[in-house]
Order: C-alpha cells, then sequence, then structure tokens
C-alpha cells in the first residue's frame, strides 16, 4: 500500500510504502490500544467511580458495569436453572431407589420398617471446633455431579440385583409346590413299592393322594397343558408344563378340566378325583418330572399344617 502525502510546505510529494508487517503491526497496536483504554476504563470505574463528576463519562461507566452486572447474573440465572433440573432428576432418581429397595427387602424377607425408605436417615454430632468454611459455586456444582454419578451407578446396581431376585422368586412360584388335593396324607409313597396288581417291587415314579371321588384337583403351580387326554394306564391324564424343564402330572381323574395349550394358574382347579385306568380306587397319582425324569414330589410339595 503506497500513500502519497502532499502539502504547500514540501517541495515535492512524499511517498510512504506500507507493507504487510507494517499493517499488522498496526492492528496489534490498535488492538493493544483498545484493550489498555477498556481496562484503564475499568480501573477508573471501580477506583474512583465515587468521584467522578462528569455526567456522561459517569453515564459511560455505569452501562458498562451493568452490562457486566447483567452477563453475570444471566450466567448464575443458567447455573442455577441447569442445577434445579439435575436436582429434579436426581430427586426422581432417589424416589425410584427407595421403591427398588423397599420391593428387595420385601424379597429378601426383611421388614421394610427396618430401614424406613420412606424418611430420612438420622444424622447429628458435636458442634465441630475446627474453622468451617462455606462452599463455593464451583465447589457445590461438582458435588452435585459426583453425587449424580453414584446415583447412576447404584441405580444400575440396584436394578439388576432387583430382576435377578425377581426372576429368582418367579423360579420358585414355577416350582410345583402346592398341594395338588385337599388332603394332608399320601397312601403310596415315591420309590420301590409292591405292585397291587402283579405283587412284584416296581418303581413307583409318583405319590398317591387317597380322596373321594369328585374331589378337586388343582395345579401345583402355574405352567401350560401340554397333555390332556385318556392314556390306557394312567387314564384320564393333565400334564402341565411349569417352564425350567419341570412337568407336573395329575393321573386317574374322573373329570379333565382343562384342554391342551390351555394357560393354567397356581391353585386353578384342573380336574376332579377319580379312579380311571390302571386303579384300585378313587386317588390321585401325582408326579413331577424334571426333563423327563421323575422327582420326589415330596422335595417340591407343602405339605398343609
Amino acid at each position: 500500500m503506497n500513500i502519497i502525502l502532499i502539502s504547500n510546505k514540501l517541495p515535492k510529494a512524499k511517498t510512504l510504502t506500507l507493507t504487510g508487517t507494517h499493517l499488522v503491526l498496526l492492528a496489534v497496536g490498535f488492538f493493544l490500544a483498545s484493550m489498555l483504554m477498556a481496562m484503564g476504563l475499568n480501573y477508573l470505574s471501580l477506583r474512583y467511580a465515587d468521584k467522578i463528576d462528569s455526567p456522561s463519562l459517569r453515564s459511560l461507566i455505569l452501562s458498562v458495569q451493568q452490562e457486566e452486572h447483567e452477563k453475570s447474573q444471566s450466567y448464575l440465572r443458567d447455573s442455577l436453572n441447569a442445577m434445579a433440573v439435575r436436582m429434579g432428576q436426581m430427586q426422581a432418581q432417589l424416589l425410584r431407589l427407595d421403591s427398588v429397595g423397599a420391593r428387595l427387602a420385601e424379597l429378601s424377607g426383611i421388614k421394610p420398617q427396618e430401614f424406613l425408605f420412606n424418611q430420612n436417615p438420622g444424622q447429628g454430632g458435636t458442634v465441630a471446633t475446627l474453622p468451617s468454611q462455606d462452599m463455593s459455586f464451583v465447589e457445590f456444582n461438582n458435588k452435585i455431579q459426583e453425587l449424580s454419578i453414584m446415583l447412576d451407578d447404584r441405580t444400575d446396581k440396584l436394578g439388576a440385583l432387583d430382576s435377578l431376585l425377581m426372576q429368582d422368586r418367579l423360579k420358585k412360584k414355577m416350582l410345583p409346590s402346592v398341594m395338588p388335593v385337599n388332603t394332608k396324607w399320601y397312601s403310596s409313597g415315591f420309590g420301590v413299592r409292591i405292585d397291587p396288581f402283579s405283587g412284584k417291587r416296581v418303581f413307583h415314579e409318583g405319590v398317591d393322594f387317597t380322596a373321594s371321588t369328585g374331589t378337586p384337583i388343582v395345579a401345583a403351580a402355574g405352567g401350560v397343558v401340554v397333555y390332556s387326554d385318556f392314556h390306557p394306564e394312567y387314564g384320564n391324564m393333565i400334564d402341565v408344563d411349569h417352564g425350567n424343564d419341570f412337568v407336573s402330572r395329575y393321573a386317574h381323574a374322573s373329570k379333565r378340566l382343562v384342554k391342551l395349550g390351555q394357560v393354567v394358574v397356581r391353585g386353578q382347579k384342573i380336574a376332579e378325583v377319580g379312579s380311571t385306568g390302571r386303579s384300585t380306587g378313587p386317588h390321585l397319582h401325582f408326579e413331577v418330572r424334571h426333563r423327563g425324569s421323575p422327582q420326589n414330589p415330596s422335595r417340591f410339595l407343602k405339605m398343609p399344617g
């Protein structure tokens, strides 16, 4: 860039040549001058604000201070709003943790009164002798972030534990543990016995409950009916699949009340006692099979007291 200077006092025109370096230095100088002026103005506004008599200068300084104050207040409001939102989320997480904790206590057999999830824990102590310090805004924000991370971690862990305990409880409920008939004893147990027809020693794959004809037979656990038909030896027979490879069998019934593929619940009436098939008299032959192998039903049934 060439700058030509013309004056009556000069015998001839002068030419100034500005290179890229000169332009950069001018820009830097202008920036530094602006910064110094702003810093000086800020210093004067803080140091001599109460001594300035010029209305225009005082107005300029007050406008700068007001602008800075508004920026600070805006940043503070935004930060407080963000923390308030996070505090609301943490409060919701705590409510969920309380409900999960109460459910876990119930699943594990602990009385909820021992934990009091709906009350704040008791705290106390003597007055501290060491000097205390106020928590700064940054420290408070960092503490909230730490608590939020801890809450997320505890929520995930308690949720996984809740799922495991619930699955375990469901598995236990699906085991055939309810007495299939209303009686306190059985007439023939599980294992080797003398066959009432042949007189030979044979293995009895279930237990026999003696009851009068028409006595209700209920499902020992919930499941799906996988067999409901007449069997040459078992007579009217029903098989219920409870999942996890467990099947319960109800034989010699006088009447079947469920169909193939029907879903039954624990304790639901599914048949009535009879003496059909290979039977010497009215009774229920009850079996529990795991992966096709007969199991001792006494291991699962809860005999009434």
